[in-house]
């Protein structure tokens, strides 16, 4: 056949890469690879996420929503203060002594009864410059108000210590105690049981502190030598509840315990990247949201993350822990009372979001007049400010004992 000797027969419009060798075929396991590879990143983002929605699923239900306290406080809410700072908050976190559940049975007989181990009102500034967290003492003699109780009945009015609020009547009882003690709002509040605290210190892995001298707490189950030493969740629980072995024994010292824990803790979940990695945040978050109920505004990842995505910027020294200022109770000296008036101006400057200034060499009965700038650290009520005319009289910020995130442990 004519012009077919001497040569291959090539169709019409055929190049050179037409053969299984050629171009052609590279072309198309090109295209075979970006088609399968377009299907693989398709289905990879659709089971990240499904992935996610059920981490977000889990973390969410892990929260309980406080309805019988939302539904309390409605009950009252005319009688509750006014919130005078808009976008400030107050938070009040309580550390329930629940002995409920297998995991907290271990630290003691479930009387069927629970009290706040530890209450913490937390001040976040508008525009979250700063947070102050105040720890209220749980043998402080307050006037409690009528509050309904678990089976239904309501208690009376009475004078007792604060921690019986949370036994009689749970967060609401709590709450409308603090506010009434105070005059502030209380926005929103978290209980958080032993169980769910310890998780969160080994989700960290663990959290150090400064030992002056070792630890042999047979109470607490805690041996520990001096110096730096990491904490896992179960030594934390023990070092942040012990008293009797520790220090003077006194609530008040083991307030200012807690509060430097709180700091190391804050400040070993900024330093990490815990923040910014997800692989190290969803343990954490797990571990935070486990064993905690909130009121329902906070009981989503939705809720929390609103409430704390500025937090993460507020600089360490600006996370302040102090104990509101207080004293032995003038007829039982194992009980406490507010130092009046450092107390009150205490809770007026969280009232009305105005810093609050912290060191740590003031008194037990803090809030003394102090100006922050003063060199010397002498006490006074007041300085004159001189200037082309009569003098002005200016009264410093007061000054009250504690201590801040970015204070070293060893320190």
């Amino acid at each position: 056949m004519a012009g077919t000797s001497g040569g291959s027969f090539r169709r019409p419009g055929a190049g050179a890469g037409a053969s299984a060798s050629g171009r052609g075929l590279v072309r198309r396991r090109r295209r075979r690879w970006v088609r399968w590879t377009a299907f693989g990143v398709a289905t990879l983002v659709v089971a990240a996420g499904g992935a996610g929605w059920v981490m977000y699923a889990k973390l969410s239900g892990n929260i309980t929503p406080d309805e019988a306290a939302a539904a309390e406080l409605a009950r009252y809410d005319k009688e509750r203060p006014t919130s005078l700072v808009k976008d400030a908050r107050n938070i009040l976190l309580i550390g329930s002594d629940s002995r409920e559940g297998g995991d907290n049975a271990r630290y003691g007989r479930d009387s069927g009864t629970e009290r706040s181990d530890t209450t913490i009102l937390l001040h976040l500034s508008a525009g979250r410059r700063s947070a102050t967290a105040v720890s209220l003492p749980r043998d402080l003699m307050v006037n409690l108000p009528g509050c309904r109780r678990p089976d239904g009945s309501r208690s009376a009015p009475r004078f007792a210590m604060f921690n019986q609020a949370f036994q009689l009547g749970g967060s609401a009882c709590t709450i409308r105690t603090v506010e009434k003690l105070t005059d502030i709002r209380v926005d929103h509040h978290v209980v958080v049981d032993f169980h769910g605290f310890k998780e969160m210190v080994d989700a960290v892995d663990g959290v150090e502190v400064c030992l002056k001298e070792p630890i042999d707490d047979r109470a607490a189950k805690l041996r520990l030598p001096a110096g730096r030493v990491r904490l896992d969740g179960e030594q934390a629980l023990g070092y942040v509840r012990a008293r009797k072995s520790l220090g003077d024994g006194s609530d008040t010292e083991r307030m200012e315990r807690q509060q430097r824990f709180l700091g190391a803790l804050t400040n070993k979940v900024r330093s990490n990247g815990v923040l910014l990695n997800p692989v190290k945040l969803y343990p954490v978050l797990d571990a935070a949201t486990s064993s905690l109920t909130t009121d329902p505004d906070l009981a989503s990842l939705r809720g929390l993350y609103e409430l704390v995505r500025g937090l993460r910027d507020i600089p360490m020294e600006q996370v302040q822990f102090l104990t509101v200022p207080r004293q032995s109770y003038a007829y039982d000296a194992n009980r406490d009372q507010l130092v009046e008036p450092q107390a009150e101006r205490l809770f007026e400057r969280l009232r009305t979001d105005t810093p609050v200034v912290v060191a740590g060499n003031t008194p037990h009965g803090s809030g003394s007049r102090r100006s922050a700038d003063s060199r010397d650290g002498a006490h006074g009520d007041s300085y004159a400010v001189p200037f082309a005319g009569p003098a002005v009289t200016v009264s410093p910020p007061p000054t009250f004992r504690g201590n801040t995130a970015a204070e070293d442990t060893c320190g």
